[in-house]
């Protein structure tokens, strides 16, 4: 997702985004471990999301108490 698409969202839009994407990437790391996953980019693209939310996270929860 690019954050531009994320910063449209509210903060409890973003925290179920970040449950959604730490499911995702839960079961790929099984499937990786297993040796079926195909699209092993599609882990390190899901980190970077985690990442990215949190980040948006952080800075509207710092513009709500400013």
């Amino acid at each position: 997702m690019k954050p531009r698409e994320l910063r449209d969202l509210t903060i409890d839009q973003l925290e179920a985004k970040e449950t959604e994407f730490r499911q995702e990437e839960f079961k790929l790391r099984f499937k990786h471990a297993t040796g079926q996953l195909d699209k092993t980019a599609r882990l390190k693209e899901l980190r970077r999301n985690i990442a990215r939310v949190k980040t948006i996270i952080g800075e509207k929860q710092k513009e709500a108490s400013a």
